[in-house]
């Protein structure tokens, strides 16, 4: 068999040794569209169509695609903030999708959330010491003394004082925030991290202290990273594995310098080429000069391969045929026609 199926991906690279920690098969998320004043159901938002990928033990996976891609859909799936249409979510061997709520509790120590804006995720009413021991408290791991001593080693730990821990939000810079951000995800001993834009709020110089204060605490906690983000050099220097995205569905799999170098779907040569665009253009236009047109509405995406619309290469059976996900060994993959000569079984 030459090529895997949409969304199939090899749960690790060829000689990878990593344990497989998440691993996510056919997710679907659709968004019912309602209209009237009776809310009839008159179409659905394919935010996520049929999405799969693996996270391994001590692995940081990037996730990577223009806004609206369904990137952060896949976030809140995998932290079971939303539930998937359709397919499964396992983590550590257990299946996140059909758990029992009263089990999910224990889970969900093990999986935490670094969200895009830290001071809309903290509460501005709320004390630090307060904002980072509250899953303490919620998970019963420590309360009253304890607790404030595990904040205070957090805080230590990601760069800030104990001191700190009886300031307020508002007192704090965008990275100092988001570093509140990592502690209060570190609280509960998590396996996993998921960083849903951790960075892109942040000023460039900002972005290398908080990227290289998660490289350090992957080292010595042995964490695993989810790492979403739409811009490719960030996802290059902290991203072991990159899935590329566009409307909902994997497009690329590869490890990140191999696909900076030698991108193989004509998206991904997109998101390269708007790199070396000038910056002050903005990220969405760049990325429109180099792959033509806008991005479709998810509520009524292109028959076929979804980015035949704006591919400079579009062929004919490109607007009537989904491209499969091609095993182009060395553990890439690529659901692009021209390479289906390339594809090994």
């Amino acid at each position: 068999m030459s090529a895997q199926t949409s969304g199939d991906v090899a749960a690790t690279a060829p000689g990878d040794e990593r344990p497989t920690l998440l691993k996510a098969d056919r997710l679907v998320k659709h968004f019912p569209i309602h209209r009237g004043i009776l809310k009839r159901t008159v179409g659905q938002v394919k935010a996520v169509d049929g999405v799969s990928f693996t996270v391994g033990r001590g692995e940081t996976v990037g996730l990577v695609g223009e806004s609206g891609c369904g990137k952060s859909t896949v976030a809140r799936m995998v932290t079971r903030l939303i539930e998937p249409t359709s397919g499964s979510i396992t983590f550590d061997g257990a299946d996140l999708v059909s758990l029992p709520r009263a089990d999910l509790k224990a889970y969900r120590r093990k999986i935490q959330m670094v969200f895009q804006d830290p001071f809309s995720s903290l509460n501005p009413r709320m004390r630090i010491v307060d904002s980072v021991g509250e899953p303490l408290v919620a998970h019963g791991i420590a309360s009253g003394q304890d607790k404030v001593r595990r904040v205070c080693e957090l805080l230590e730990m990601v760069g800030l004082s104990a001191k700190d821990r009886n300031k307020y939000p508002h007192q704090f810079s965008g990275g100092q925030a988001q570093r509140i951000g990592i502690a209060r995800a570190l609280s509960t001993d998590p396996d996993l991290i998921v960083c849903d834009e951790a960075v892109s709020s942040l000023d460039v110089s900002v972005q290398a202290q908080v990227l290289n204060l998660l490289r350090q605490l992957q080292r010595e906690l042995g964490l695993s990273y989810l790492f979403i983000a739409h811009d490719l050099n960030v996802v290059r220097y902290i991203s072991d594995r990159v899935f590329v995205m566009y409307l909902g569905r994997m497009v690329e799999v590869g490890d990140a310098e191999s696909i900076m170098a030698a991108p193989q779907h004509p998206y991904t040569e997109a998101l390269v080429g708007a790199i070396a665009t000038p910056s002050g253009e903005g990220e969405e236009r760049r990325i429109r000069a180099v792959a033509k047109g806008e991005v479709p509405s998810p509520s009524n995406p292109p028959k076929g391969c979804y980015f035949h619309t704006r591919c400079p290469l579009v062929m004919d059976r490109c607007r009537t045929e989904v491209p499969p996900l091609y095993n182009l060994g060395d553990d890439r993959s690529s659901a692009c026609f021209l390479r289906e000569k390339e594809a090994v079984s």
